[in-house]
């Protein structure tokens, strides 16, 4: 009997490996990776296995599918910045096989009609898979879970009252992503903005780091009186790290994000240097809080990296502080920053693969994702470790067309990216290939 042919067979890669029984108990092997019908079919030495394509990959290194679990992709209302099109795009040239979009569009996403929309949009127009937050407690198919904002940031959304919070908990089942600024202490502080002209720099001192410790205090009280899992993202802040590495201790309802560029960026140097382009919520800070932020990281405080990706034009970047918009885009440039950081010594490729293949996969439940075994489906991302470039606006698929990084010397770089065993991106080139909406297990 003839043996059943393969779609590909990829040669002689490096494959990142671990499998769901033990999810972060990592190794490195050289192997062949059979696909067949969009899953994986078998890994391991293939020198007999018939195939329809092969991939020599030698000297390549193949990770699970990588998944940015925060993006701001702008659409519906604010197409003039970005597109689920354009996002998507720009996630699959930096080795991205998927997002979690978030809910501050215009309108914002608030009813199962406009995520319906949503989901419909992605299906005609993403380049990778996707899945949307919703601002509110109604839930649909293709929804990831609920969004709030303690603190205003961009968009109408905000939920700055302790009873406001307390009935989003209550009323939702899935876990809760909070962005943890606190609203009354950044409207007393308002002024140092507004006084500010036109010095980005104060950007920090406004939106300081004990208004992000007293939102996130108050949501793991909540989340402990009422037993909600919640998410914390993009934490900033030396205090907040140690509060977290204290609470998470015997307490899994909490994950925990920070974001490449909080990991990458220090001020005062990032406002010298990028002005405006640096600006975010909550902001970059000094090098204390960075420092704090990789310490967490290596401790396991920190579960996931999200991008946060939020462009806005170089017109509106233009503007004098405080009328610029605060947000920065990051999905195509988290996968090179974070291989640059492995040549620094900072951070394990492991590491890398656990914090946006594993655990996306593992906390929100995502079917057949996360893995690199047999019948998971085969969404790949491809790495050269060694290859060396420069990061320059002219590379960004984002709508905006530019990155704080521009004529960053960059070491290690996405070189593939793979949709169900489809390429979706390779040696740069982007080839429109069918996406779909994440399912859940629960």
């Amino acid at each position: 009997m003839n043996e059943e042919k393969m779609d590909l067979i990829i040669k002689e890669a490096d494959l990142v490996v671990s499998t769901p029984k033990s999810p972060h108990q990592f190794k490195m092997e050289k192997m062949d990776i059979a696909i067949k019908d969009g899953k994986i079919h078998q890994i391991g030495t293939l020198n007999k296995m018939e195939s329809e394509k092969f991939w020599k990959a030698k000297g390549l290194t193949i990770l699970p599918g990588l998944i940015d679990t925060q993006v701001h992709f702008r659409e519906p209302g604010l197409e003039h910045k970005e597109t689920i099109a354009d996002g998507s795009r720009s996630a699959i040239a930096g080795g991205i096989t998927g997002f979690f979009e978030m809910p501050n569009t215009s309108p914002p996403t608030l009813t199962a009609k406009a995520m319906a929309n949503k989901v419909r949009i992605g299906k005609e127009t993403s380049w990778c898979d996707f899945a949307f937050y919703i601002g509110a407690a109604e839930e649909n198919t293709g929804c990831c879970g609920v969004k709030v904002f303690m603190g205003s940031s961009t968009g109408s959304l905000l939920v700055d009252r302790a009873d406001s919070l307390k009935r989003v908990l209550q009323n939702t089942r899935r876990r809760v992503a909070v962005h943890c600024e606190d609203e009354p202490r950044l409207l007393e502080r308002r002024p140092i903005a507004e006084n500010a002209h036109g010095d980005v720099q104060k950007h920090e001192e406004w939106r300081d780091w004990e208004s992000s410790l007293i939102a996130t205090k108050r949501l793991l009280k909540l989340s402990k009186e009422l037993n909600h899992p919640v998410h914390i993202l993009h934490v900033s802040t030396k205090q907040e790290m140690e509060l977290l590495q204290e609470e998470k201790t015997n307490d899994h309802r909490i994950t925990v994000e920070t974001t490449p560029q909080h990991l990458t960026l220090e001020s005062p140097d990032c406002y010298l240097n990028l002005g405006t382009k640096s600006q975010m919520n909550p902001p970059i800070r000094d090098t204390h809080h960075r420092q704090a932020l990789w310490r967490a990281l290596k401790t396991g405080v920190v579960d996931v990296l999200g991008s946060d990706h939020a462009p806005h034009t170089l017109q509106e970047k233009s503007k004098t502080y405080p009328n610029t918009p605060s947000g920065m885009p990051g999905v195509q440039t988290t996968l090179p920053l974070m291989l640059n950081h492995i040549h620094k010594g900072h951070i394990h490729l492991f590491d890398i693969v656990r914090l946006l293949a594993v655990n996306p996969s593992l906390i929100w439940g995502i079917k057949n994702r996360g893995f690199l075994c047999p019948n998971k489906e085969a969404s790949l991302t491809i790495v050269d470790l060694h290859k060396e470039k420069v990061i320059e606006d002219s590379w960004i698929e984002s709508k905006c067309g530019w990155t704080p990084f521009h004529g960053q010397k960059n070491k290690g770089w996405p070189v593939a990216t793979l949709l169900r065993g489809q390429f979706a991106m390779k040696d740069g080139e982007l080839f429109k290939v069918a996406s779909k909406a994440f399912e859940f297990e629960n």
